[in-house]
């Protein structure tokens, strides 16, 4: 039988509770994301924060990088001060991943970015972002309920990776109250909701899988970017 392709995930670096009296720092993530890898034919393994000098080392032995949803990044990574509605950045999960990606764009190791992740993706290319999406666009509907994914609709745009994977508008699961607001050199948008949010981004050519969705494909049953992930590594 072929190898498997190896996916690496990144995960949450905060305190945690569990069990009957744990309450302990833990490097976490939820399940969904390593059973979607699984579901698309790979394997899963977690990526804590480590030293980024580390990061080469680790991107060697991957196939692919799965980048994870979760904590604001640090504002000060693309120079601005934090918005009174930023999260507590983690700078330890913000130095690793960024090393991360690095190494996997170096060696061409095929990468999604989900969320945060693909918020990462943009300001590692010198992008922006907007830290309290409802101050733009007016609503919450990106964000209604906290701690619950909701569904909006986006809108692939043609011609790119994306709009070859979903060549339709689709309905896809949200959580967040951060959007890419400029976008990072040699990257183009490829999906949008009605409100004009970016909601993916990618690095166009053939020759690279570098790939970021705004939304959380792990939370819904549609493998269709995960298996994409997976097929480029394997192909890798």
């Amino acid at each position: 039988m072929p190898r498997q392709p190896l996916i690496g995930v990144t995960t949450y670096l905060t305190r945690a509770r569990w069990g009957a009296a744990w309450d302990l720092p833990a490097a976490l993530l939820p399940a969904s994301y390593a059973q979607h890898v699984q579901r698309a034919g790979g394997l899963a393994v977690q990526l804590p924060p480590d030293d980024p000098a580390a990061a080469g080392d680790i991107v060697r032995r991957l196939d692919g990088l799965v980048l994870a949803g979760g904590e604001d990044l640090d504002p000060g990574l693309y120079g601005e001060h934090p918005h009174p509605r930023a999260g507590t950045p983690v700078p330890e999960r913000d130095a690793w991943e960024l090393a991360l990606l690095d190494a996997a764009l170096e060696r061409g190791v095929p990468v999604l970015g989900i969320c945060r992740g693909m918020q990462l993706m943009n300001v590692h290319a010198g992008g922006a972002l907007c830290q309290h999406l409802p101050d733009e666009v007016g609503h919450e509907d990106h964000n209604p309920v906290v701690g619950a994914f909701t569904d909006h609709l986006v809108k692939p745009v043609p011609d790119t990776r994306l709009g070859r994977l979903l060549p339709e508008p689709c309905d896809v699961a949200t959580h967040h109250h951060q959007s890419v607001s400029r976008l990072g050199d040699g990257l183009v948008a490829t999906a949008h909701t009605e409100d004009g949010t970016i909601e993916a981004l990618e690095r166009p050519g053939d020759d690279v899988f570098a790939l970021g969705v705004q939304w959380h494909p792990e939370a819904r049953d549609d493998l269709r970017l995960t298996r994409a992930l997976v097929e480029a590594a394997a192909r890798r």
